[in-house]
């Protein structure tokens, strides 16, 4: 029998009153009680459970290993593939010679062996097409911009949140259009045409978030009216999205954006959908982009940005003041504040600003990813100028999406946690 005595330090617990102080106040700390009263305690993506085996629950790892276990997350083919994207599922269903991959998902892997027939590719492009013809109609519908559907469609949805980083997104948004704004008319002729959409609700008192959202906009604003950019880029936000949305998106996006700091997003899963929908994701190894890379292949993922690892020593260097940061960084938020959106965003950039503090020190590592996202951005670029190689990178990443089906997740809970078994129920 293990016993733990009083005031020992369990995953944040205070250990004062070894020391002779008295312990604070008592609180109710639900997640340790939820640890020591379950039979099992799992992470959702494997980078996940790592962290909460080593950092956030430590201790009661070290007493009980035996309870810990991963569960990568999964979400539904039938919803967000057979049902949201059918002009796909049709040219899958036909490559496959079945619809069996609708309920076994691990099918899909059939594609790869085709992933670079003409013929294929064709018909992918088509329902494509189909598909981004539809979110283009939306966006008019529902901002009115026209975003022309030979661009590409460079998507982020997700909440609002300073560790999700819309504002390193919408970053380097403003320095890709400094960029074009400083090239020649022949210069832009070799630039890829892009519309980027960002989409989200931020929590009502969250004014960061607020503030990241009114940049977005004004950067829309601002470059959608710009007659000399024309068509090479597009912005926009898009209002009041919910899972509805998320249903016409997703299909009709070429690259997804999964740029949350390293070891702070649980897992995710807009980036599974994004994947068995043919989408390249640009990204960091955070929650179930690492499996994902894993599965597609890093040549068909475009990594940046620090590790989990990495982040807590660079917010060492950072409140010691010994952050630098890189030219690039300074140069577009010396250009946001130059008022060329309307306004400076002062309080919003000054939350990159300065070595540490409450809303200061920049927590979420913006400045220090910003280059190497820019780098990764323009990767992006190139690999989409050879659409040959476009489309079978697209093909890859549907064929490799089988593992993110929740039927899996379903039945590792029912067999490894559950102890349940399957029955069949006919119709």
């Amino acid at each position: 029998e293990k016993k733990v005595k009083a005031g020992y330090r369990l995953s944040g617990a205070p250990a004062e009153e070894e020391e002779g102080n008295a312990l604070p106040d008592p609180v109710v700390r639900m997640a340790n009680m939820s640890v020591i009263s379950a039979k099992n305690v799992n992470g959702v993506a494997a980078l996940h459970t790592e962290i909460v085996k080593a950092e956030t629950f430590n201790d009661y790892f070290n007493l009980w290993p035996e309870k810990f276990q991963n569960k990568t997350n999964g979400v539904t083919p039938r919803r967000w593939l057979a049902w949201c994207n059918p002009e796909l599922s049709a040219v899958i269903t036909k490559w496959l010679g079945t619809e069996e991959w609708i309920s076994d998902l691990t099918l899909l892997k059939g594609l790869e062996q085709h992933a670079e027939s003409p013929e294929l590719h064709a018909e992918w492009r088509e329902a494509k097409l189909a598909t981004k013809t539809r979110l283009a109609d939306y966006v008019k519908e529902k901002t009115g911009y026209d975003i022309p559907v030979s661009s590409m469609f460079d998507t982020q949805i997700k909440r609002i949140h300073e560790y999700k980083r819309q504002l390193l997104n919408i970053m380097a948004v403003a320095y890709r259009y400094k960029k074009i704004k400083a090239m020649s008319a022949s210069e832009r002729k070799e630039v890829v045409p892009k519309v980027v959409m960002i989409g989200g609700k931020a929590f009502a008192t969250y004014v960061q978030a607020k503030r990241i959202v009114q940049l977005i906009v004004a950067v829309a604003k601002k470059i959608n009216n710009d007659s000399e950019i024309g068509d090479l880029l597009k912005v926009v936000f898009i209002p009041n999205y919910n899972v509805s949305v998320a249903e016409v998106l997703i299909p009709g996006t070429d690259v997804c954006q999964q740029i949350s700091t390293a070891g702070m997003e649980a897992s995710g899963t807009s980036n599974m959908k994004f994947m068995m929908n043919g989408s390249l994701t640009i990204g960091t190894l955070d929650g179930a982009n690492v499996e994902i890379r894993e599965e597609a292949g890093p040549e068909h993922f475009f990594l940046f940005g620090a590790t989990a690892d990495e982040i807590p020593v660079i917010r060492e260097v950072r409140a010691a003041g010994n952050f630098v940061p890189d030219p690039l960084f300074t140069e577009t938020m010396d250009y946001i504040k130059s008022g060329v959106f309307g306004e400076t965003f002062e309080e919003l950039l000054g939350s990159l600003e300065g070595n540490e503090g409450f809303g200061r020190g920049d927590y979420f590592c913006v400045g220090h990813d910003f280059p190497s996202y820019v780098e990764q951005l323009e990767a992006v670029d190139e690999h989409w100028k050879d659409q040959d190689k476009w489309v079978t990178s697209s093909i890859i990443n549907t064929a490799n999406s089988g593992k993110f089906s929740s039927d899996r997740t379903i039945d590792q809970y029912a067999n490894e946690i559950w102890g349940v078994k399957p029955h069949s129920v006919k119709l």
